[in-house]
């Protein structure tokens, strides 16, 4: 009998035992979710721009093909009678020299380093000698269409490389049947004498026929710097410059930033290239005044201009402007621009607009 209560009581205690043995509490949970810590990844470090080094025109401060770099550029006179716009090919012109004519209106010439995408240039019209000065200060090829009596003494006392399409053999009947032809539809709507054109593909075709020195003599250069961004120190605001020629002709040029260039007018109208119907727009514009005066007993009222005794202007890039001094040294020399305490001005990369106006020129800068 005790042998039997020993072993009930053993039996009772090993599952009193089990039954009271605790359970493990399950594991609190956070009161937030933690998310997984990652590694960050590496950064990709941005690439940093190679600086260009290769052919740069020495008009524009801008890549050229290296053929292109030691070549003559052309000279093209440029019609501006408001009969006659569009102009075409104007947009391209590295470029552009405006000065007046007889009248009080004005004429350009434009200046073209490489020509064979400028597509239909012109309508182009008579020589007058300070164009040839302008073009003899690039030592280029001058292309026109007739000129005064001076400037035809000119070319020849001075040995201009001087192509006419009035007086002289490069003018033919039909479009690329020479260097220059007169356009059908300028002749039909705009009058005869504002009809002649050509286009920067025939002008390399044909220049590759002729016998005339293509390229600048060795150690000629063109002096003038550029940089990426050309606006001056010290300058004033210039969203606007407006440039009065004459009671007949006013220039406007007006900044845009977005493009980061002076979007030219003229005759109250944006000034634009007949090649794309947009407007023609520029990084540098420069004013130069000097002597303008008519010549003396010319039936014509033709004028001369004075580029050889240098004086005051202004310069306008990214929207400021500064009172500049500008000189050139003969009618072969090129122009050198400074500021008033005689340092070089740099311009911007990109196309310049020229205009020499008479000293009493009332520009305004706003």
């Amino acid at each position: 009998m005790q042998r039997r209560l020993l072993v009930f009581s053993l039996c009772l205690m090993l599952a009193l035992s089990a039954c009271g043995k605790p359970t493990a509490d399950p594991p609190p949970q956070p009161e937030h979710s933690i998310p997984p810590v990652t590694a960050a990844p590496t950064p990709t470090p941005e690439p940093t721009p190679t600086p260009y080094s290769g052919p740069v025109n020495p008009l524009t401060g801008l890549p050229i093909d290296e053929a292109y770099v030691n070549r003559r550029p052309v000279a093209i006179m440029l019609n501006n009678l408001k009969k006659a716009l569009p102009q075409v090919g104007v947009s391209q012109a590295d470029i552009i020299y405006e000065c007046l004519a007889e009248g009080g209106i004005t004429r350009m010439l434009g200046l073209y380093q490489d020509p064979s995408q400028a597509g239909a240039i012109g309508s182009i019209r008579s020589s007058r000698t300070y164009y040839l000065e302008l073009a003899l200060g690039h030592d280029a090829v001058y292309i026109h269409a007739g000129g005064s009596p001076d400037a035809y003494n000119k070319i020849k006392a001075w040995n201009v490389t001087a192509l006419d399409g009035v007086n002289g053999p490069y003018c033919g009947t039909s479009p690329n049947t020479n260097l220059m032809w007169r356009d059908s539809d300028r002749r039909k709507n705009m009058g005869y004498e504002h009809s002649v054109i050509t286009t920067g593909e025939t002008i390399v075709q044909q220049f590759a026929s002729y016998s005339f020195r293509k390229d600048h003599e060795e150690g000629w250069h063109y002096d003038m710097d550029f940089a990426q961004d050309g606006t001056p120190a010290g300058g004033v605001t210039a969203n606007t410059v407006t440039v009065p020629f004459s009671n007949v002709k006013t220039g406007v040029f007006t900044y845009d930033p977005e493009q980061g260039l002076y979007l030219v007018e003229e005759y109250g109208q944006p000034y634009v290239d007949g090649n794309t119907g947009e407007q023609v727009g520029v990084t540098n514009v420069l004013v130069l005044k000097t002597k303008c005066a008519v010549i003396p007993g010319d039936s014509y009222g033709r004028i001369t201009v004075d580029l050889t005794s240098g004086g005051d202007g202004y310069f306008a890039c990214g929207g400021q402007c500064i009172d500049i001094r500008w000189r050139k040294d003969s009618r072969t020399d090129q122009f050198h621009y400074t500021t008033p305490d005689g340092s070089p001005i740099t311009l911007g990369q990109g196309r310049s607009y020229v205009s020499i106006v008479p000293l009493d020129c009332q520009v305004e800068i706003q």
